[in-house]
């Protein structure tokens, strides 16, 4: 035992001090699986495999039309009314039940999905995670060490970047982070044989709907009038489109009624 925690220290503090000089592929892997783990003890995810399926269906298609998938991507659903979405290191990706729920088509869910892989395949989110980790170093070293104390190895990275609140806070970027999230989205996305107009629309949707309270996915994820104009630009550069799917047979709205019978949830936008 003592020889396990005593690993568990050393993975935690080379990931620590990973901050300044960026993070491996397999050290994203690492910490994605132990931020996942949180994420399984919080009971934060949407335990349905018909939902899981249909999720995993979309990201799949997304994946075989990137150019390089270097991680082994994973979809998750989490159960929230908030309109978000999110990714972990390592090929973590995750979309609440409000952000499938306030899809008006597959093609929206489906951009939604395939920006967050544009963030995990540019590396942004590891490179929050390391410029995170630059902050109050000596801090979380001694957070690290007492938790490798008291339990398993795994509590050590969860009790330096914590569950959800901590990965939707991993997921805050830039300008040029999101213009590169969206480029990709937008170049991806017709290979995998979806619409990006998806992207444009979501956006929309999402812009009518924020009124004093805006949706978390535009908090961490801002959409200006600019970014959209230039997601509207690339969209309309692409020729022919009109083979591209933006529903899918009526199958998206069998997967939110499901989410509306397993969560309660009539309407998400009135959801407190």
């Amino acid at each position: 035992m003592q020889r396990r925690c005593s690993s568990g220290v050393l993975l935690a503090l080379a990931l620590v001090a990973a901050g300044c000089a960026g993070l491996t592929p397999r050290e994203e892997e690492r910490l994605g699986a132990q931020m996942h783990w949180q994420l399984l003890h919080e009971n934060a995810l949407l335990g349905d495999e018909v939902v899981g399926q249909y999720v995993d269906s979309i990201g799949s298609a997304i994946l075989q039309a990137a150019p390089d998938d270097e991680f082994p991507y994973r979809f998750f659903v989490l159960v929230s009314d908030e309109t978000n979405a999110f990714a972990a290191p390592g090929g973590y990706v995750y979309v609440h039940t409000g952000t499938i729920l306030r899809s008006r088509n597959v093609a929206e869910l489906a951009a939604v999905l395939a920006h967050e892989v544009g963030h995990v395949e540019r590396r942004h989110v590891a490179a929050n995670v390391g410029r995170r980790r630059t902050v109050g170093l000596a801090q979380q070293l001694g957070v690290v060490a007492a938790g490798v104390a008291a339990g398993p190895a795994a509590a050590s990275a969860v009790s330096l970047l914590g569950g959800a609140a901590s990965l939707a806070a991993l997921n805050s970027f830039g300008r040029e982070a999101e213009s590169e999230a969206d480029a990709f989205a937008v170049e991806i996305l017709p290979r995998a044989g979806y619409d990006p107009e998806g992207l444009v629309t979501f956006f929309q949707t999402l812009e009518q709907e924020k009124g004093a309270s805006p949706p978390a996915f535009l908090s961490s994820h801002p959409a200006t009038e600019a970014r959209v104009a230039e997601t509207r630009r690339l969209v309309d550069a692409l020729p022919d489109r009109e083979h591209l799917r933006r529903d899918d047979g009526g199958r998206l709205e069998i997967i939110q009624e499901r989410i509306r019978l397993l969560t309660g949830v009539v309407d998400p936008a009135a959801a407190p």
